[in-house]
């Protein structure tokens, strides 16, 4: 991994330090990482690296993926994300951004990050309208079936989608669900050309949904934007022409993530 010269610490890592680089490291990589390219990125000996990665897997912050070697994000560095990413100052200026995107397309709009078996609403603006549809924050919906899940999976290296196909259970929500495999790989291949999804009442009857990427600066998926509306006013196709404004917002809420 190409190091800056001015933080470049391999080799003199105070002791501890070790653990939050380790996890650190984990994080930027963005997919699974093994015990030995984490010794070889931090110069450290793979004794020293396994009993770091023992007890961060105790304590919550790493997780050993379906291949039982490698290691991603555990469930308390996602939860640390996701406050993170609410700090009071930040969830502010988002929140406004996602006001102004639902005053301007009169519906409502979420900010979803995928977990471990779906995605979880980190925030939330209701429309105006009394008929909507309750999906409070934190609510884990699944990746299959809402424009939210299908956004994060088209963003997936092929490797890592195929494992987590693998063992992902496809179980429909509605009987528009998508259930078979390669079905689910035909429309993320069709998200992934136009650049954003959808959820033609996918996850709940009578639903439609539309959703973009929000990135990090190096093109990675951080979280999602989204905007759903119920059948009765909208259908795909007239929710799908307010794309631009949702791209829009997304690219204002990229750009607070990097200041």
């Amino acid at each position: 991994m190409p190091k800056d010269p001015d933080t470049d610490t391999k080799g003199q890592i105070p002791t501890n330090l070790r653990l939050l680089l380790v996890i650190e490291e984990v994080a930027r990589a963005g997919v699974p990482v093994s015990p030995a390219a984490l010794g070889e990125a931090l110069d450290l000996p793979k004794p020293t690296i396994h009993r770091l990665l023992t007890t961060a897997e105790e304590e919550g912050f790493l997780q050993r993926d379906i291949d039982g070697r490698s290691y991603g994000p555990g469930r308390r560095l996602r939860k640390l994300a996701g406050n993170t990413l609410s700090s009071q100052r930040l969830r502010t200026e988002r929140l406004i951004i996602m006001q102004a995107l639902a005053g301007e397309v009169g519906e409502t709009c979420n900010l979803a990050a995928p977990g471990r078996y779906g995605m979880v609403y980190l925030d939330r603006v209701e429309t105006h309208w009394p008929l909507r549809i309750q999906l409070p924050v934190g609510t884990q919906v699944p990746f299959h079936c809402t424009a939210s899940g299908k956004m994060y999976l088209s963003s997936l290296r092929a490797d890592k989608l195929k494992r987590l196909l693998s063992w992902l259970e496809l179980k429909p929500s509605t009987k528009k669900s998508i259930s078979g495999k390669q079905d689910l790989l035909d429309e993320l291949a069709a998200t992934r050309a136009r650049g954003y999804s959808t959820d033609n009442e996918e996850f709940m009857d009578d639903m439609v949904a539309i959703a973009c990427p929000i990135r990090d600066t190096e093109g990675r998926l951080l979280t999602t934007l989204s905007i759903h509306a119920p059948r009765q006013r909208h259908d795909l196709e007239s929710l799908s022409k307010m794309v631009p404004q949702v791209r829009q917002a997304a690219s204002r809420l990229e750009s607070l993530g990097r200041e």
